[in-house]
């Protein structure tokens, strides 16, 4: 198959939904063989990929468990002999500021968050190392850059990961792995709409949402696929380091 993933390998956790879906099948439209991590994988549309030629490898699992994580970037060597591509999509939130927050729920959102995006990063270097180099894409937050209210665990994350993002663009650069971070805005996701009910009136914090954008709505899942498309293909082969907005203008507004 032909495309700007040609011959390559990706995995995407949090690849059952939202952002991570819409990346899945977009990287697999450009020829990448795919393998989908995620913790609730029943919901993985029968349909997403087409045909049984064209079907990923779904793991299901806990990106913050160790052990998991070990197994499954076996299977995916197995499968594939290594992986070249990472989306980390995997993410939660339990829309609370500090004072509400139980030590169970913000550990809970730091082991999805931020320690799924290092034991897969983790994953992704050793296996890159073979294959000379790849490209590993975190997925951040605008809310990390512009702040936000009763989300705090969540945000702490997202800028935690960035920091990571840059660390490991540094020290692997020399071995041609290229780390980034894809940094959406509010975007159309079961993620949000969950976030919105919890508000006392959904629709309000909805409206409020929208406003924040200079654009006048949210974004699409799709939207963020392909700019993750862009920082894992060669086109994007002189960016390391970076933070690529797909924010319908929130931080410059």
């Amino acid at each position: 198959m032909s495309g700007r993933l040609a011959g390559k390998v990706a995995v995407v956790t949090g690849g059952a939904s939202g952002i991570g879906l819409a990346s899945a099948r977009l990287f697999a439209s450009e020829g990448a063989n795919i393998a989908i991590v995620d913790r609730d994988t029943a919901n993985l549309p029968p349909t997403a990929f087409g045909g049984a030629e064209n079907a990923p490898l779904v793991l299901d699992g806990d990106v913050g468990d160790e052990a998991i994580v070990e197994r499954h970037a076996a299977a995916v060597a197995e499968r594939f002999g290594g992986f070249d591509i990472l989306l980390a999509c995997a993410g939660w939130s339990t829309g609370k500021g500090i004072a509400e927050t139980s030590l169970d729920e913000w550990e809970g959102v730091l082991r999805t968050n931020l320690t799924g995006s290092f034991l897969w990063s983790r994953a992704a270097i050793r296996s890159m190392r073979g294959r000379g180099g790849g490209s590993i894409i975190l997925v951040g937050s605008q809310l990390a850059f512009g702040g936000g209210r009763a989300n705090a665990p969540y945000i702490a994350s997202k800028g935690a990961v960035a920091a990571l993002a840059r660390c490991m663009a540094v020290d692997h650069a020399a071995e041609a792995i290229r780390v980034n971070t894809v940094v959406p805005g509010a975007i159309q996701t079961p993620l949000i709409e969950t976030a919105l009910q919890r508000a006392s009136d959904p629709a309000a914090a909805r409206e409020r949402a929208v406003a924040r954008h200079p654009l006048g709505r949210f974004g699409l899942p799709e939207e963020v696929a392909q700019a993750a498309l862009f920082l894992a293909s060669d086109q994007s082969s002189f960016t390391t380091g970076s933070c690529l907005m797909v924010d319908g203008g929130w931080l410059a507004g």
